[in-house]
């Protein structure tokens, strides 16, 4: 008979006696559990003990989390949160170094878990610790030239406390002084500072910016540009990925009229504040050195650093923002000038009467005529076609910077489209509005930067003007596409739904630089484009028929079979992985229970310094076997860990979940229809079988073979 629900086996040990096996009933208070554990080792006052998890982790047994045991788990008798807190915080005020330095290291390991935070928290202990910080240990930095190890590590975990402690959000940042704020920013001023320090210095003032728009002011103060550029300029990714993070936190949380400088003055980006970021946003130093020391410099770039990539890409563009939703005022002279300064190029200044002579007629009749072959729906006042937002000025500005920077290109495509029939023209003014407003919403201009996503694109880290550039390149592509299509003034839409296709395919290949995006785009013609919408379109909706799904199914077991050996197979090759601990086991094949992965791992369930390293967590995985032991591993790459899941998991006869299989499954499942198919090509496949026709009346035409 099995054992109730409420009733949860586990071993609990207390230091120096052996552990003890328990059945705990989930029923009763913990309390009431501490006491009876207590009571077995003949400990008094129970109340000063708690449960904690015997795990890396340490995590306190509360009324909250219990339910989280399961059967097996390895608990630890030991002091109550309370008591425990109230100890560090005297021991991390002793007099003695060694005995600090030790204080503040089991502060900074058991400041993870909330429990224990807040019993800290109810001392002041975060006042504590911002006045050791602000102080610089004052007491010890006679000491800290021939001390400058045990320094350094005090300071560090001084600061790790602090973060893990603030990480629970149960302070307010709002508290912090002026002095605090100073300490930590000269942390990261200093130009040879421990890692460790630097590290948590960054994430420290990046938390307050985000947190606090006090503190965002008083930040923005105490940091410039030119402070920052030596921690990316350096080789540690994580203290690269801080940085930016720092300038993505004041940007964001910048007043509108600080992000709006003006992007062309020529301001020294190296003493400018951070507060001034459009400026620094567009300057070449900044993105030069983000693409030479971070981009390219890396061999892999991990997720939180592109996710700030990403960011910051966003940040940039959203400088665009003012003028995308900024209306043309028709009546402006400085905005019409632009409009004729295109019709200038275009068609030569020599075309144009400088005097007099002309009537007023005349010219209206001539300024109507070119201004109809620019390409722009209103030919009398083509100011007209900019009071639309989005993209109002932003596509006035892009046309000019077309026409300044490409003149060649830029006459080439309205002479070459002015000489055609109207039906066949590519209006230049309509199309450049409607690319400027599709780009917009491709790069999502306008729009706060998504908290999960980490679709960065190096390319426009290469250019002053990457997006200008970048509706360049665009524009002369959708008249490449036009005259390809053959497309009519009626085929307008569905031209741009093929240039957005086309951008949005060249853009997923992540090209890193706008050239190579152009060739990328050079591959994608319109004939391509009609390959591929044919191939995906048999993909998607022939192979979802009927026949074809029961075909599926009568295969997939053969396919997972193929796979599942595949599997083992590689298992046993073996793979090299990392060493996470001195002994050596074998476990016998029979003797595995269970695989578990992510955080369900027992190497995992510690959380890192300052935030959980997400690469680590999803490489690792554990056997669990014979007596509650485990085997802990952290696979090289996603693709052996995939390999060694699926593997262990189809030993146990369970399902191979992992996101290779599901490919792999996919790609042989596809070829093997393929293949089948071959001799039907052409052949329509019905939905659903041919009726059976009714029986004849007699069977006189049945041949006898006698």
């Amino acid at each position: 008979m099995p054992p109730p629900a409420d009733i949860v086996k586990v071993a609990i040990e207390w230091p120096g006696a052996y552990p003890k096996l328990m059945e705990i009933d989930q029923k009763k208070p913990l309390s009431a559990i501490i006491k009876e554990v207590c009571d077995g080792w003949s400990l008094a006052n129970h109340e000063y003990f708690a449960l904690q998890h015997a795990d890396s982790s340490n995590f306190y047994i509360t009324e909250k989390n219990r339910n989280e045991i399961k059967n097996g788990t390895i608990l630890r008798l030991t002091t109550s949160p309370a008591q425990n807190a109230q100890q560090l915080h005297e021991r991390i005020q002793s007099s003695s170094m060694d005995a600090k330095l030790e204080a503040l290291k089991d502060l900074a390991s058991l400041s993870r878990d909330v429990t224990f935070a807040q019993e800290f928290i109810n001392l002041d202990g975060i006042s504590l610790l911002t006045q050791m910080v602000e102080s610089g240990t004052e007491r010890y930095q006679k000491l800290q030239k021939i001390m400058k190890p045990c320094f350094g590590d005090m300071l560090s975990f001084t600061l790790t406390a602090f973060v893990e402690l603030m990480d629970h959000g149960i302070v307010s940042w709002d508290t912090f002084s002026v002095a605090f704020i100073k300490k930590i920013a000269s942390f990261v001023n200093k130009s040879a500072m421990d890692i460790s320090i630097l590290q948590r210095s960054l994430a420290i003032l990046e938390s307050m910016v985000l947190n606090s728009h006090d503190l965002y002011q008083k930040v923005a103060q105490e940091i410039t540009i030119g402070q920052l550029i030596p921690h990316l300029q350096g080789t540690d990714q994580e203290i690269q990925t801080y940085t930016i993070a720092v300038i993505n936190a004041l940007f964001l949380k910048a007043p509108d009229e600080r992000r709006q400088v003006g992007v062309e003055s020529s301001v020294d980006i190296l003493d400018c504040p951070l507060t001034e970021m459009a400026n620094i946003l567009a300057q070449k130093q900044l993105r030069s050195i983000i693409l030479t020391h971070v981009i390219r410099a890396q061999r892999a770039i991990n997720n939180e650093m592109a996710h700030q990539l990403y960011v910051l890409q966003v940040l940039t563009f959203n400088l665009l923002e003012d003028r995308m939703m900024t209306k043309m005022d028709p009546q402006d002279q400085a905005q019409r000038d632009i409009i004729f300064e295109l019709r200038r190029i275009a068609f030569d200044a020599e075309s144009e009467p400088n005097n007099s002579s002309g009537s007023m007629e005349k010219r209206k009749s001539m300024y109507t005529r070119d201004y109809k072959k620019l390409g722009f729906i209103n030919h009398v006042n083509p100011a007209m076609d900019f009071t639309q937002t989005p993209p109002g000025m932003l596509a006035l500005d892009n046309m000019l910077y077309f026409a300044k920077h490409h003149q060649d290109a830029y006459i080439r495509i309205v002479l070459e489209n002015s000489s055609r029939e109207d039906k066949h023209e590519c209006p230049f003014g309509r199309s450049s509005i409607e690319l400027t407003k599709m780009l917009c919403e491709i790069l999502k201009v306008g729009e706060l930067p998504s908290e999960t996503c980490n679709d960065f694109h190096p390319m426009f880290f290469t250019h002053d003007r990457s997006f200008e550039e970048f509706f360049c390149i665009c524009i002369q592509l959708l008249n490449k596409t036009w005259k390809e299509m053959r497309a009519t003034s009626e085929d307008f839409n569905k031209v741009m739904q093929v240039v957005k296709e086309q951008v949005m395919r060249a853009l997923t290949t992540k090209p890193s630089s706008l050239d190579q995006f152009k060739c990328k785009l050079q591959n994608l013609s319109y004939t391509e484009i009609l390959k591929i919408r044919q191939s995906e379109r048999m993909n998607q909706e022939d192979f979802q028929s009927r026949p074809i799904l029961e075909l599926k199914e009568k295969i997939q077991p053969e396919i997972l079979e193929l796979i599942k050996q595949q599997r083992l197979n590689r298992l046993v090759e073996g793979t090299c992985f990392r060493k996470l601990n001195s002994r050596r086991r074998q476990v016998p094949v029979a003797d595995i229970k269970a695989v578990v992965t992510g955080k369900d791992c027992p190497h995992m369930k510690e959380k890192g310094a300052l935030k959980q390293n997400k690469e680590v967590l999803e490489l690792a995985f554990s056997i669990l076997y014979d007596s509650n032991c485990q085997l802990n591993f952290i696979a090289p790459d996603k693709h052996e860990y995939c390999i060694w899941t699926d593997g262990l998991n189809a030993l146990l006869g369970k399902d191979m979940m992992s996101e290779l299989t599901r490919n792999d499954l996919d790609t042989l499942l596809s070829m093997e229809i393929k293949l089948r198919l071959l001799d039907l090509e052409n052949i329509q496949i019905p939905d659903a079988p041919p009726p059976i026709p009714k029986e004849p009346s007699n069977y006189d035409f049945v041949y006898d073979c006698n």
